[in-house]
């Protein structure tokens, strides 16, 4: 079924032939016709299916015919996302499909000032996109009122539930009518989000993509034995080697995202970064420059990694290897996006093997590896000449406090699992 055969106003069929989409994803075809008719849903789907566009292209064809038949002021659709990039790209996508109907979408999020969006909601909406603590801090202000509110959605309630908001999630629903459809979007199904799950839904639809593989079918990944210290001559050589490839780069924390920015600097390569560390308005910038290009190289922690949704990233380096499989699908997952093909690598040094395995495990079967000779491993190295007029002793100090904190983080995983 192509989506000109669905059921949604011309406007919106306009606006996803013109994004270049005639067939639906899996979580589309069996998404949208439910969501049409009024239902509930509970959708469980791996990251880069197509699940933003599952909801709002139902709920812009919703909101678009009851503005036809009646005007009525006030928030008819809430949806929550668990991070400012992840809001600000649901909020774009909604943008661009509802550029041919009558509806208004806003985002609020937190890190920037809330007069402007104060202002702005003011004005009136029919769909707010937004982060639980700035929504929360907006409805007890009384600043955004939901009362009329017709169309619930929780986007990675998975990841909202890691991020600590189940109480802002709970507390919200105060504010909110019983009566209301509601859906509900996850990477994962544990039975807290169950829990979570069943208080806010009503006899929902449940629909569940998941492939025996969890990483999608269209990205090759593989991952290469490079010791720690290495790491930076081995991407420093791919971006060198391949200059115009858009790579998006993890790792495991905000000091390690700077610190390697400053090796690829000292090896004449251009590179941005993106953490908690960086201001709003910085990680804004950070992102633009990303996805039209001007930078090729954008490294973050994974406070972005489920945020992150650029179109045509040609490649994903895992630098510092995930602590789960979970991280690691989702961190793959932002290349190869929609039925787009994409690679994926990861780094795995010896004091990481542990992480390795555990991932292989919980995947179902061992990640490909890629061998590299002993010649190749040293004249990789050898290619990379650094500027050695460095500050090591800092650096090493660095190196010393975040390795212990690592390891502390290993040991609690490993009582936690017992």
């Amino acid at each position: 079924m192509k989506f000109e055969e669905y059921p949604i106003s011309d406007g919106i069929k306009k606006s996803i032939s013109k994004q270049g989409f005639k067939k639906p994803t899996d979580i589309q075809y069996k998404a949208i016709p439910n969501i049409l008719r009024g239902e509930d849903v509970l959708a469980i789907a791996q990251t880069g299916t197509g699940k933003t566009a599952a909801f709002v292209i139902p709920i812009l064809h919703l909101l678009h015919i009851k503005k036809i038949i009646r005007k009525s002021a006030g928030i008819k659709c809430l949806v929550m996302a668990p991070t400012h990039e992840l809001a600000l790209q649901i909020h774009e996508v909604f943008l661009s499909l509802a550029k041919h109907t009558k509806v208004s979408s806003f985002c609020i999020h937190g890190g920037v000032d809330q007069d402007p969006q104060k202002e702005r909601l003011s004005e009136g909406i029919d769909i707010l996109i937004a982060t639980p603590g700035r929504l929360f801090d907006l409805v007890s202000q009384g600043d955004v009122k939901l009362d009329g509110l017709e169309i619930l959605v929780l986007d990675e309630a998975d990841h909202m539930l890691d991020l600590g908001f189940i109480k802002d999630i709970q507390d919200l629903m105060r504010h909110i009518p019983a009566k209301r459809q509601t859906l509900f979007f996850s990477a994962t199904i544990t039975e807290k989000i169950k829990k979570l799950a069943y208080s806010l839904v009503t006899n929902p639809i449940r629909i569940q993509i998941s492939p025996k593989d969890p990483v999608a079918k269209n990205i090759e990944h593989a991952v290469a034995f490079i010791e720690m210290e290495d790491k930076r001559f081995f991407l420093g050589n791919m971006m060198q080697e391949y200059p115009e490839r858009k790579t998006l780069v993890f790792v495991r924390t905000k000091v390690r995202a700077e610190r390697l920015l400053k090796a690829l600097e000292r090896q004449g390569l251009n590179a941005i970064t993106i953490h908690g560390d960086k201001d709003q308005k910085e990680r804004e910038k950070s992102m633009q420059a990303f996805r039209k290009g001007e930078q090729k190289t954008l490294i973050a922690t994974d406070i972005s990694a489920r945020g992150i949704d650029v179109p045509n990233v040609d490649f994903v380096v895992n630098y510092d290897l995930p602590d789960s499989a979970e991280q690691y699908v989702h961190r793959v997952g932002r290349t190869g996006r929609g039925r787009e093909k994409g690679q994926a690598l990861s780094f795995c040094a010896a004091e990481e093997l542990e992480l390795l395995n555990e991932i292989d495990d919980n995947l179902g079967k061992p990640i490909a590896r890629l061998d590299i000779s002993k010649k190749d491993y040293q004249m990789t190295k050898s290619s990379v000449v650094e500027n050695e007029n460095e500050d090591w002793q800092g650096l090493l100090k660095q190196a010393e406090v975040e390795d212990k904190n690592w390891e502390a983080k290993k040991k609690k995983r490993r009582k936690n699992k017992k």
